[in-house]
């Protein structure tokens, strides 16, 4: 199928079915008060070839679908990237994903609209989420010419927020999984760790209710403050 660029060929080139897709994709949902049990979110995770933001790519995405207050095993989401040239590195050793599987992968722009897709106009939730909205963000932009615009929500800064009393402030996502007594299959493999970090996630919610913060803004101002508070202390 032939190929047509956009921005006057400075755009990545995408058939003209991907452009469609691209066209269909939902706009992000405002954040609206609903409760916390009304929402949908997609939980998310990215396995990389490093951590560099700039430099290094996306190489497998795994996400899951937390509605109606449970995780919907129903929606999830796996998917590895063709990555023309990829080599192993040091982090082929903590993702296993190996060369001959990367060459293997989809191409770059249908996984990420597949994955899009799959968001619809959802908020995402991850662990550390800087690091993967930056990276999606990146890779959406390169292979898609598409801008992120979804609203993130970090696990990582929800658990202190929520969980004061447990002193873990910067801890990593094996530590709170230890503290709540999660049961972890596999570590380092997208779709077992947004599916660890989305069961963390319902915990988290549950006591955001309790603490009646039953609502996305009302979530949202209690981190802002938050974040308000560690900036004046330091």
């Amino acid at each position: 199928m032939s190929k047509f660029t956009w921005f006057t060929g400075r755009g990545p080139a995408l058939t003209q079915r991907q452009l469609e897709r691209r066209r269909e994709l939902a706009a992000p949902a405002a954040l609206d008060e609903r409760p916390l049990h009304a929402q949908r979110f997609v939980v998310l995770d990215l396995e990389t070839s490093g951590l560099n933001m700039r430099r290094d790519q996306v190489l497998s995405i795994g996400a899951v679908v937390i509605e109606h207050g449970a995780i919907d095993l129903s929606q999830q989401f796996e998917c590895t990237l063709q990555r023309d040239g990829h080599q192993a590195s040091a982090s082929t050793l903590i993702h296993g994903i190996a060369p001959s599987e990367i060459a293997r992968g989809e191409e770059p722009a249908e996984a990420l609209l597949a994955f899009m897709e799959f968001v619809g106009d959802s908020p995402l939730l991850a662990y550390h989420a800087e690091f993967d909205q930056r990276m999606l963000a990146r890779a959406l932009k390169e292979s898609l010419g598409q801008r992120l615009q979804h609203a993130f929500f970090d696990v990582a800064e929800l658990a202190p927020l929520l969980c004061p009393k447990a002193k873990l402030a910067h801890a990593g996502l094996d530590e709170w999984t230890r503290h709540f007594g999660l049961q972890v299959q596999q570590r380092h493999h997208a779709s077992a760790d947004a599916l660890v970090t989305a069961e963390l996630a319902l915990i988290l919610l549950s006591k955001a209710r309790q603490q009646g913060l039953d609502s996305l803004p009302a979530l949202l101002q209690a981190l802002n403050s938050r974040r308000r508070q560690r900036a004046y202390s330091l």
